[in-house]
């Protein structure tokens, strides 16, 4: 029930920007399929779920802000907006791990646990549907090998992007 609050909170901070729904519920579907090959507790699902809705949540007040919604300033606007919906939605457990997470979604080097790892694949799965399949498959499997480190994450990676993969 708290992920729906959620999803609804995040629907009216995106309703300027609508591409960030979209964007938001490919990267939780990524994040869920990961999960699901990856055996991931219960709890824990439960916070990457939410990483996963609110990550790119400070795209809005970046954009306020600094007429941009690059990396950099998502990753400093994000964690208040994040902790705010969280507040709204009566929701109190993990919030500086999710907000750790949500600060540095954009830094791997940052990476300290697999509930972050499978939030930076589950967002890199999106972001590389801009790669072109035919022409770039050389810089997508260096990608794919620098990034991913779940097997299954991995596999939906190759699965999606190379051509010649089974």
């Amino acid at each position: 029930m708290v992920i729906e609050k959620i999803i609804e909170e995040m629907k009216e901070v995106f309703k300027e920007i609508p591409f960030g729904i979209d964007h938001t519920m490919k990267v939780l579907k990524n994040a869920e399929d990961i999960m699901k090959g990856e055996n991931i507790q219960e709890e824990e699902k439960e916070l990457i779920r939410i990483v996963a809705i609110l990550h790119d949540i400070g795209a809005v007040e970046a954009q306020k802000k600094y007429g941009s919604i690059d990396g950099v300033y998502q990753e400093k606007e994000g964690p208040a907006v994040a902790r705010k919906i969280l507040e709204n939605v009566g929701y109190n457990k993990n919030i500086d791990r999710i907000c750790f997470i949500i600060g540095n979604h954009h830094t791997p080097s940052k990476i300290d646990g697999i509930d972050f790892q499978i939030q930076w694949e589950a967002d890199l799965l999106e972001n590389m549907t801009v790669m072109d399949k035919e022409k770039q498959q050389q810089e997508i499997r260096k990608c794919i090998e620098e990034n991913f480190k779940t097997k299954t994450g991995k596999e939906i990676a190759y699965n999606r992007f190379i051509l010649e993969y089974m």
